[in-house]
C-alpha cells in the first residue's frame, strides 16, 4: 500500500471560520481533520461538511473529531481557530499531543494571540490575518457569504526556521488566496481596525456589514473608532494610514455586505465574545499610552453588557 505524503492539517476549534478553510483544503485533496463541538463533528463525520459558499455548494467528505489526542499527533499544520478568550487554555490542552515540527497558524482575531500561544507551548506559531464572512447555519453546515483570504508572515525578530511559501501554496491550491507579508504586525493591526469598526456595532444593532456601511451616522461612528485604533497602533510602534483604512473599511462593507460579525453571532448564541481582544484591547492599550478612546470604550462597555445579559441572572 502506497504511503500518503499529503500534508495533514488539523483544525482546532472548528467553528464557522475553521470549517470554511478546513473544508476548502479538504476539497482540494489535503488530509484535514476538523476538531470541534460534538453536535457539528458528529454531523460532519456522518454526512460530510455542507459548504454553502459564494462559489462552492458542496458536501465535502472530511474527518471530524472532538479529540485532540486522536487527531493532533500526525498533523503537520494546525489551524488554531479557538476564541481568543480560550487561547491559553486550548494551547495548553494541545501541548501533549502536538508534533514538535507542526506549524500552528493563529486564525484568530486580535493582535497578541501568537505571543499568548508561545507563552504556553514552544511551537512554531505563525500569525495570520483572516478575512472571511461565514456562519454555522446548521449542524455540520457552514454558510460562506464573503471573501475568504489570508495574510501570513513571521513576527519581526522571531526565528524563521519555518518556510511560509509551502503553506501559502497549499492554500492557493485550495482556491484560498494567501499572501505572505514582511510586515505582519501591520496586517494584524489593519484587521484589528476593521474589527473595531464593525464587530461591536454589528453586535449591538444586529446589522450586517452592508447596511452599516451605507448608513451615514454609523459611518461617522466607524470613522471615529478607526481613528482611535490607528492612534493606539502608532503608539504601539505600528504605522498605519487612517484615510486608507477608512476607505478599506467601507469597501469591505460592500464586499462582505451579508456578513454578520462574529461578535454578533456570539451574542445571538448566548456565548462569550472576543470583545476583550478587540475594542477592549484598544481601550486598555490606549489607557496605558495616555490616548483617549471614547468610542472604543463605549462599544466595549455595550457589548460586555449584552454578553452579561445573555446569562440568566438573579437580580
Amino acid at each position: 500500500m502506497q504511503a500518503d505524503h499529503r500534508p495533514a492539517v488539523a483544525v482546532v476549534g472548528a467553528g464557522a471560520v475553521g470549517c470554511y478553510f478546513g473544508g476548502m483544503l479538504a476539497r482540494s485533496g489535503v488530509r484535514v481533520t476538523l476538531i470541534g463541538r460534538a453536535r457539528h463533528m458528529e454531523a460532519i463525520a456522518r454526512d460530510g461538511l455542507l459548504l454553502d459558499g459564494l462559489r462552492v455548494h458542496q458536501r465535502i467528505p472530511v474527518a471530524a473529531s472532538t479529540s485532540l489526542e486522536e487527531s493532533l499527533p500526525d498533523a503537520h499544520v494546525v489551524l488554531f481557530c479557538v476564541k481568543t478568550v480560550n487561547t491559553e487554555t486550548a494551547a495548553r490542552e494541545m501541548q501533549p499531543f502536538l508534533s514538535p515540527d507542526a506549524a500552528v497558524l493563529s486564525f484568530q482575531n486580535g493582535v497578541d494571540n501568537v505571543d499568548r500561544i508561545r507563552s504556553v507551548i514552544d511551537s512554531r506559531a505563525i500569525p495570520a490575518a483572516v478575512y472571511v464572512a461565514a456562519e454555522m447555519t446548521g449542524n455540520g453546515h457552514v454558510t460562506h457569504t464573503g471573501r475568504g483570504d489570508l495574510v501570513i508572515g513571521h513576527r519581526a525578530g522571531w526565528p524563521r526556521e519555518l518556510k511560509l511559501e509551502p503553506l501559502a501554496a497549499m492554500f492557493e491550491r485550495a482556491e484560498i488566496p494567501c499572501r505572505i507579508s514582511d510586515a505582519i504586525e501591520a496586517e494584524l493591526w489593519t484587521k484589528m481596525v476593521i474589527n473595531c469598526a464593525y464587530n461591536a456595532i454589528s453586535a449591538v444593532t444586529r446589522a450586517r456589514y452592508g447596511r452599516m456601511a451605507r448608513f451615514e451616522p454609523v459611518r461617522v461612528l466607524m470613522r471615529r473608532a478607526i481613528a482611535e485604533t490607528v492612534a493606539v497602533a502608532r503608539a504601539e510602534g505600528v504605522s498605519l494610514s487612517e484615510p486608507a483604512l477608512v476607505e478599506a473599511a467601507l469597501q469591505l462593507g460592500a464586499e462582505m455586505s451579508r456578513a454578520l460579525s462574529s461578535t454578533a453571532q456570539d451574542i445571538a448564541r448566548g456565548g462569550p465574545t472576543e470583545i476583550d481582544s478587540l475594542n477592549g484591547y484598544v481601550a486598555r492599550r490606549g489607557a496605558a499610552r495616555g490616548i483617549a478612546t471614547p468610542v472604543n470604550d463605549t462599544l466595549y462597555a455595550l457589548v460586555k453588557l449584552l454578553e452579561e445579559s445573555a446569562i440568566p441572572r438573579q437580580d
